[in-house]
């Protein structure tokens, strides 16, 4: 077996799901609760997730962009850019 195949199969979960957070991470990092996220996942106007079973996960980079899409709409509406 190769070298990187070899490393690759000694990563761990927290390694797999690194640019990964849940829903409760989130929602302190945002300072919301999470029942708005929840909300904001049925209304589908907060950030993108992933459904794993039970557990539902937002990819960092993904959430950096809606917030930043979420920046020039605001922009937009207050005459701005």
């Amino acid at each position: 077996m190769s070298e990187a195949i070899a490393a690759d199969d000694d990563r761990t979960g927290a390694d797999l799901l690194g640019d990964w957070m849940s829903r409760d991470a989130l929602a302190a990092e945002l300072s919301i609760s999470v029942d708005t996220l929840s909300r904001w996942e049925t209304r589908r106007v907060g950030p993108p997730c992933v459904r794993v079973g039970r557990r539902v996960l937002y990819r960092r980079g993904a959430v950096r962009d809606w917030l930043r899409s979420q920046e020039d709409r605001a922009a937009r509406r207050a005459g701005g850019r």
